[in-house]
């Protein structure tokens, strides 16, 4: 029993001895534990990295899926917009044509008169430029839409308002020429009323008084002086020149364009002048470069024949004679009518008017079928003319400039009182300085001496006291 005891007490002493030892076997597991521990916190931080890094690569999948929608829906509202700015244009073409097809109708209402086509032609005009203006505002909408996100619609009342301004506009100063013109005749007719009640007034014996005071007020209501002064007359001739250059040059040019013989053709057009009385040429007087003077002429000599007659001898009127202060008064007055018109609106709206014959029968004499044909390959001027109506050509208005201006000269002649006396220098006659003009400038502005008279350019008028208006001539040395 004592040997058992012993025997575990040694057992005792030697784990205890055995303890004493080894006292690191305690830090050994002490430092397992912290191995698991630091192990466990790596295994921690790898996880949550691992899950911070999925978490970015669904974030940046879900941008590159929301990028990508965002390219789709912008590549569809570019092909929206594409498509929309197509069927504008389209609508914009549409509208130009449009137009451009009730532009033809309204001309072509003007010539032969209609004004039932007239007004059905002006209308659809407008209503076309009316669509043009909606079209315009739509466009502009679209772009401030697109631009700033929709940011214009508000202010789109104001925009439609001032669309509406630019599309009344021509109509209000239509309007407010209209209303001018009101105002002038109502002014010409209180100064016909004025004078009708003068001349009734003139005939009652008691009401002499009454009738002067009254066709005072009347009279100085007026706009139109009683009579001309001869000064008006110097300015209207000027222009006459002035456009009858300008004729000469256009028919020129028009002989180069058709390659004509110019030396040929001013021999025949001195032809021509040689066979009137008042109109003489000398052949082969005139060079290549001055050839326009010799149209001129030719030109110049057939407009101003009749044109000491009232109505240039295409009726056989003699109002001039029968009741001369009225026949003043009347040529005065359709002078002034006819200053500030148009002559190719007046011959649309009244073709067959004493002016209108007068333009007829001065084109027919001074362009002959040939002459026509060769310049510009057929006759249609001419059949228009001759069935009464006025070609809408540049030639023809031309024509019609030269032939206004010797209108409006010839009614001032028979307005002043007295009448300008007509005169013309003759072929080889001397050259008069005070009764003549040189067509020709020389170097130096001196002319040669013996010079003499080629051939008449255009006539000139002795006013009376007041002044003389030279008569032009080409001048030619005296052999």
């Amino acid at each position: 029993m004592t040997k058992k005891v012993l025997n575990f007490s040694d057992l005792i002493q030697r784990v205890t001895a055995s303890c004493l030892l080894h006292p690191l076997a305690d830090g050994r597991y002490r430092s397992t534990e912290a191995t698991w521990e630091k192990d466990s916190e790596e295994e921690y931080r790898y996880e949550s990295e691992t899950n911070e890094d999925a978490e970015e690569e669904e974030e940046e999948e879900e941008e590159e899926d929301g990028g990508e929608e965002n390219v789709v829906r912008c590549e569809a509202l570019v092909k929206r917009q594409k498509k929309e700015m197509e069927a504008l244009m389209e609508q914009v073409f549409e509208a130009v044509s449009a137009m451009k097809r009730a532009y033809v109708n309204l001309q072509q209402a003007h010539c032969p008169w209609d004004p039932e086509k007239m007004r059905a032609a002006d209308a659809t005009v407008v209503a076309e430029m009316r669509k043009l203006g909606v079209l315009k505002e739509r466009f502009r909408r679209k772009s401030k839409d697109d631009d700033n996100g929709g940011s214009y619609r508000w202010r789109s009342g104001n925009v439609g308002a001032a669309t509406i301004r630019d599309v009344v506009a021509p109509y209000e100063a239509v309007v407010e020429d209209l209303k001018r013109e009101v105002k002038a005749r109502d002014l010409e007719v209180q100064n016909l009323k004025g004078k009708l009640q003068s001349s009734v007034s003139l005939t009652n014996d008691g009401g002499k008084k009454v009738g002067r005071s009254r066709s005072k007020r009347r009279i100085s209501c007026s706009q139109i002086p009683a009579a001309p002064a001869p000064a008006l007359f110097e300015v209207t001739m000027v222009q006459v020149k002035e456009a009858s250059k300008s004729f000469a040059s256009l028919l020129l040019s028009l002989m180069h364009s058709a390659h004509w013989d110019i030396d040929a053709a001013v021999r025949s057009i001195e032809a021509a002048i040689a066979t009137t009385n008042k109109c003489n040429a000398s052949s082969a007087t005139v060079t290549t470069n001055h050839a326009k003077y010799a149209i001129e002429s030719y030109i110049s000599c057939k407009i101003f024949q009749g044109f000491g007659h009232e109505t240039f001898y295409m009726d056989g009127s003699l109002s001039s004679l029968l009741n001369p202060d009225q026949f003043h008064h009347n040529c005065y007055t359709q002078y002034h009518d006819l200053k500030a018109m148009d002559p190719v609106e007046l011959l649309g709206i009244s073709p067959t008017c004493q002016f209108g014959k007068f333009c007829s029968n001065k084109y027919l004499a001074i362009i002959h079928p040939k002459m026509e044909e060769s310049l510009f390959g057929n006759l249609e001027q001419h059949q228009q003319v001759l069935a009464g109506k006025h070609p809408r050509s540049q030639f023809y208005s031309e024509f019609l400039r030269l032939a206004k201006a010797v209108w409006l000269l010839h009614l001032l002649a028979f307005s002043l009182d007295p009448a300008p006396s007509q005169f013309e220098a003759s072929q080889g006659a001397e050259f008069h300085q005070q009764y003549m003009e040189s067509v020709v400038k020389f170097s130096g502005g001196q002319m040669p001496g013996g010079q003499i008279v080629g051939f008449p350019v255009s006539p000139g008028f002795n006013l009376g006291k007041a002044s003389v208006i030279k008569a032009r001539v080409y001048l030619i040395p005296r052999t």
